[in-house]
């Protein structure tokens, strides 16, 4: 079963190429919002807390603050509405899953740059 799911997910869906990434990098994403007859485009900007899965069943999810409140939002590598990924700085952490940055807040929420 595991091998026609496979199959179906080569053959049939459309791959698109963007950057890779992992957690603790800062990220921007822009994707299409449809109201009513009218596309635009908008961006999140955030920290990525997490990738989640393989191939074209991928998802990330990214944090980032608007004002004192945390928002995060989970987007599918596969989404349609997904035009292009920006990588805005790589981040050096340790783990793959920064499930701890929700309770951090001040001087203690940065995360130290890579440098390349």
């Amino acid at each position: 079963m595991e091998e026609l799911v496979k199959f179906v997910q080569d053959e049939f869906i459309a791959k698109k190429e963007f950057p890779t990434f992992g957690a603790g990098d800062t990220i921007t994403v822009y994707y299409e919002i449809r109201e009513g007859e009218k596309t635009r485009t908008q961006f999140f900007r955030g920290v990525v807390i997490q990738v989640k899965g393989t191939g074209t069943s991928q998802t990330f999810t990214i944090r980032k603050m608007s004002g004192t409140i945390g928002v995060e939002r989970i987007f599918p590598i596969n989404l349609p509405a997904l035009q292009k990924i920006e990588i805005n700085k790589k981040g050096d952490v340790r783990r793959k899953r920064i499930y701890y940055f929700r309770g951090l807040t001040g001087k203690k929420a940065r995360i130290k740059e890579k440098r390349m």
